[in-house]
């Protein structure tokens, strides 16, 4: 009996920075075997990426944000697909996987003659997962994407910043987060297809149509009433006051949403300000929205004399949403993230000690299980005699002739 519930489920990885990776490595927290293929001759962009171990750059196993962000679990392998015996080597994998995932832009996988179609030839059952910036069809099909082109293209840009200023970058973009669970939950139902029918199927995702769903309000309001939506900074035109308001300590904050005169009323409670409740100027919402400022000035003279923590706890109490904005240390510490084990502490042989952000779903019956990210081409020899059969000998000459680059 399975002791996780994607046990036996193996999957061919070749997956780029983020939204590939991480689609993969759900899947290996989950139980299943996947195989990650990468490339001497082009490192993954996130290997490159800071945070280093040591403060030490290097191209390999030293990059915290690969370790973390997708690789955890899974077996690590080097495979060039541009020599001339590297898509021979990846069909083979192909014929051991039920699934195949990649994110290249579109057409890439084809024009190496490991398309859908080619690789149905090899495995008739193949699930593969193309997740690319725009999907494999349209205008920009063939186009790169990243997830900062990505999040302009969506619009998220044209909503992200204040009334006065020009658009902005959210500091991760949101799409290469959002992306893989669409993704894992694609993959997911083609088993279950595959599993009722015996057949597989292609998926076809694309991240731009992803990062529609965030901005859904602003594809209404256009629809709707033919206006667009514009930055309003962290302000709500439902709700005040709503925004991040200074606390004490060195530059510590805590988010507040009122929505409800009730609330309302509460707040004015906690602050000592009762009074505040019955003015006319803010007794209502329509009266706060119209003075927002004054409103927000009021709340930072009273939230400045608390931690944030204080604040939260205090405004939790009398039902009014309210938050810490945590940095790292904060994440680091938080007892509610402790409480869920939500941390992996596991040992790696570039970081010594080394924290995994586990998987927010726990299933009962069959719990998930973080394992440490494999370092550069760790398990070539495995993988390649072990789980897909090549000799002894073909391996080393594979080796020499830089298949394995």
């Amino acid at each position: 009996m399975a002791t996780k519930v994607l046990e036996g489920v193996n999957v061919a990885d070749f997956g780029q920075t983020v939204v590939g990776s991480v689609a993969g490595g759900m899947l290996a927290s989950y139980g299943a075997g996947v195989i990650k293929i990468e490339s001497r001759a082009r490192v993954d962009y996130n290997r490159q990426s800071p945070p280093f171990a040591e403060g030490k750059a290097w191209r390999g196993d030293r990059s915290g944000l690969w370790a973390n962000v997708g690789n955890a679990g899974k077996y690590g392998i080097t495979l060039n697909l541009n020599h001339s015996r590297g898509v021979e080597v990846a069909k083979r994998i192909v014929a051991w996987a039920d699934i195949v995932i990649e994110n290249f832009r579109g057409q890439r996988m084809a024009k190496w003659g490991l398309g859908y179609e080619d690789l149905r030839k090899i495995n008739p059952n193949i699930i593969m997962l193309s997740a690319s910036a725009y999907g494999q069809t349209g205008p920009y099909a063939t186009h790169g994407g990243t997830g900062g082109t990505l999040v302009a293209m969506s619009g998220i840009s044209q909503l992200t910043g204040w009334p006065d200023g020009p658009p902005m970058q959210p500091t991760w973009v949101y799409s290469d987060f959002f992306a893989p669970k669409f993704a894992l939950l694609a993959i997911v139902a083609a088993l279950d297809y595959r599993h009722r029918t015996g057949k597989g199927q292609y998926i076809d995702l694309s991240q731009l149509e992803v990062a529609m769903h965030l901005i859904n309000p602003a594809i209404l309001e256009y629809g709707v009433n033919k206006r667009e939506l514009g930055r309003i900074g962290n302000r709500l035109t439902y709700a005040a006051p709503c925004g991040v308001y200074r606390c004490k300590g060195n530059f510590r904050w805590c988010a507040i949403t009122v929505f409800s005169d009730g609330e309302w009323k509460n707040f004015c409670r906690i602050m000592g300000k009762p009074a505040l409740a019955e003015d006319p100027q803010f007794a209502t919402r329509m009266g706060r929205l119209k003075n927002v400022d004054k409103l927000d000035r009021l709340v930072e003279g009273w939230t400045i004399n608390y931690s944030p923590g204080e604040v939260m706890e205090l405004l939790q109490n009398a039902g009014v949403a309210a938050g810490v904005v945590q940095n790292g240390e904060d994440l680091a510490r938080d007892p509610q993230l402790e409480n869920r084990n939500y941390y992996w502490e596991l040992d790696h042989p570039a970081f010594g000690k080394f924290v995994y952000s586990g998987m927010p779903a726990k299933l009962s019956k069959t719990p998930y299980e973080m394992n440490r990210s494999p370092s550069f081409g760790e398990h070539n020899e495995y993988v390649y005699t072990k789980l897909l059969g090549m000799s002894d000998e073909e391996f080393v000459h594979f080796l020499n002739e830089g298949v394995f680059e």
